[in-house]
């Protein structure tokens, strides 16, 4: 007798848990990463559509054959490329539940709008941030995030300038001025460029030696665009920069945007739950004084990409920014706060908070703080074992769970020295015993090493190292000829 679909559903269900805990319980004891091998890349580029359907049972051998041998590696305790962290089981567990429902989070009366609501506070509440309800929403990261944070500065500063953006668009308006750092990440100029600001009128303003944004500096390109007639109106600041975890000085920062009338956007993408970890809360100082904070739950929380989230100061602002209700879409019982739609881009949207909630409340607030102690003790150990060994060099202080550092490559010129380094991430990543990725500081080829994972030991260090030694070996081996 053939089962029904329900039952097709639930002994696919009961494979795919078996499938999945196998999975995750054997990420530790295999490589960290390796390259798709020819077969399995070609047949996953050249499947053909198919005609026909197939049953639930062999679509997950399927995937278990096909594509869960090939991770990003991510899920690895010495996995510390980028900034990408291991899932939270409470996460991928949720991430079922909120697949089953698959409701559209935009607004109305049923549990993941109301949820959101509450993981949005509690985020707020993790990082110290003022909430107010309203005053944040769910996005796919801090990429999407910082559009809706620098929209809403921009209709802001639009208005004080007496110039309906919404309606006029920017031409005709003096030019807004934005201002950055070397260090801010991409998404701002990003945002910048697709808000019609420009990148020319996004400033790069100088850092100290340790990557910190120059106070003094932005105070003279504030004072300089204004006598040139032009409009500054928003600061991005970093409560944790991508390449070596440096956090602006936050308050210095806040004081001078009090004082000129600016928007300050802190981008905490990565590194705003350090706040969490007493031994560097005092780094964040002036974070809560933000007009906008952007950051990534699936990020230092390990919720399954993707996950981001836009904190403002002002809910009516950023609802001012992004709200059209038109008739189809009219709900009068949706109360004073509207429509998660209503205050950003994204009409449908996905149930997003069941995953956010599931992971925090499995930890609870100190369990979050102590992982990210854990994680910030590690980087701090592994910054005093590259400090120790005559083969490497810290180029930049440890400040979060970032450590950037670089092989000396000894006997080699500084051209041969610089090339051993920038080939390093990958010989490093193709030996498969650890991963750690690239970058460039004051124009020298340098690693990064990211901790997330609080299942990371101080074991799993000693063979980043050790790898980054043998990888260097061989490369100045191959130099040398």
């Amino acid at each position: 007798m053939s089962q029904t679909p329900r039952e097709d559903f639930r002994a696919a269900a009961h494979t795919a848990a078996e499938l999945v805990a196998d999975y995750l319980g054997a990420v530790a004891s295999g490589p960290v990463w390796q390259p798709t091998d020819d077969t399995g890349r070609e047949r996953l580029l050249s499947a053909p559509l198919p005609a026909a359907g197939r049953p639930l049972e062999e679509l997950l051998t399927a995937i278990g054959a096909e594509v869960m041998p090939y991770p990003m590696g991510n899920g690895h305790p010495r996995f510390f490329g980028w900034v990408n962290s291991a899932p939270a089981p409470a996460g991928v567990l949720a991430t079922l539940a909120a697949s089953a429902m698959n409701p559209s989070s935009a607004g109305g009366d049923h549990a993941d709008v109301h949820l959101e609501r509450t993981v949005v506070r509690w985020i707020a509440e993790l990082v110290g941030f003022p909430h107010e309800p309203g005053a944040g929403i769910l996005t796919s990261g801090t990429s999407m995030a910082t559009v809706l944070c620098l929209a809403a500065a921009r209709n802001r500063a639009a208005q004080r300038a007496g110039w309906d953006v919404r309606e006029d668009g920017l031409a005709g308006m003096p030019p807004l001025v934005a201002y950055v750092t070397g260090e801010t990440h991409s998404c701002v100029r990003k945002a910048a460029e697709l808000l019609g600001l420009g990148s020319r009128r996004l400033r790069t303003v100088p850092t100290d030696a340790e990557g910190h944004l120059d106070v003094a500096a932005l105070r003279k390109a504030v004072a300089a665009d204004r006598a040139e007639g032009l409009l500054p109106f928003l600061v991005a600041a970093s409560a944790g920069t991508v390449n070596t975890g440096a956090v602006d000085p936050l308050d210095a920062v806040a004081d001078l945007c009090e004082e000129e009338g600016l928007w300050l956007h802190v981008d905490g993408a990565y590194g705003a739950f350090g706040v969490l970890d007493p031994a560097i809360a005092h780094r964040y100082s002036g974070m809560e004084r933000a007009d906008s904070l952007a950051l990534d739950p699936h990020k230092w929380l390990g919720v399954p990409v993707d996950c981001g989230c836009a904190l403002v100061r002002d809910a009516a602002g950023l609802r001012g920014t992004f709200s059209l209700v038109p008739p189809y879409l009219r709900d009068d019982e949706a109360g004073g706060l509207g429509w998660f739609s209503e205050y950003g881009m994204e009409q449908t949207r996905p149930f997003r908070s069941l995953k956010v909630w599931a992971t925090i409340a499995h930890r609870g607030r100190d369990g979050v703080a102590a992982d990210i102690a854990r994680c910030t003790a590690l980087a701090r150990h592994l910054g005093e074992l590259v400090e120790r060994d005559p083969e490497l060099e810290l180029v930049a202080p440890v400040e979060t769970s970032i450590v950037a550092f670089r092989h000396r490559a000894p006997g080699l010129p500084p051209a041969d020295a610089d090339a051993v380094n920038r080939d390093l991430p990958l010989a490093v990543q193709r030996r498969g015993r650890a991963f750690v990725t690239g970058t460039v500081l004051a124009g020298r080829e340098a690693l990064r090493a990211c901790l997330l994972n609080a299942a990371t030991t101080e074991e799993d260090l000693e063979v980043l190292l050790a790898e980054v030694r043998a990888a260097a070996a061989e490369l100045m081996a191959e130099r040398r000829g």
